[in-house]
């Protein structure tokens, strides 16, 4: 069994009682589990399975698929200041699609999970701005040594060949 710090970055049904977590983790990169039985009410999982949330997770590698099996986690920080403003939630999840698009599954990277946690704990409690996005994709870019002098947006697009959509409407949103 191995452990690590983890961020949640995204839960999909697996089955009526199942779940399929993908985690940004410090130790392994970007990785997916099974949380068996995540959904049933008395669920050791139950509760500690949500978007953003930093926990400590134990699972036990799979040999024959990509989806690793969750065994125990320990929640560190909920991050709930991000769950009192719409607009911080769209921030944060702009961050995750963004980090989805340019990580290899399993290829660890700390500074990107350390990114990443920054990013939640200042959302947390600031108000979400167009510097915060474009301070974001700025670090972003030049932790995965493609920031030229342009601007991190044309070199981020450019390597994951499309950008999310919500990049546009956040930009909007936040003037």
């Amino acid at each position: 069994m191995e452990s690590t710090a983890a961020l949640l970055l995204r839960r999909t049904k697996f089955s009526d009682t199942s779940l399929i977590i993908t985690w940004l983790t410090r130790d392994h990169g970007k990785i997916k589990t099974i949380a068996k039985g995540a959904l049933r009410p008395k669920s050791p999982f139950a509760g500690m399975l949500d978007l953003f949330f930093e926990t400590e997770i134990a699972f036990v590698r799979s040999h024959r698929s990509e989806i690793h099996t969750l065994r125990e986690t320990a929640l560190r920080n909920p991050f709930e200041g991000l769950r009192k403003e719409y607009a911080r939630v769209e921030l944060a999840a702009y961050f995750v699609e963004l980090l989805e698009l340019l990580t290899e599954p399993e290829h660890p990277v700390p500074e990107l999970f350390d990114l990443l946690h920054r990013a939640l704990a200042y959302l947390e409690g600031a108000v979400p701005e167009r510097r915060v996005l474009l301070h974001f994709e700025n670090e972003l870019a030049r932790l995965l040594g493609i920031h030229d002098e342009g601007n991190a947006h044309t070199a981020l697009a450019r390597t994951c060949h499309q950008m999310p959509e919500s990049r546009r409407r956040l930009m909007e949103k936040l003037g």
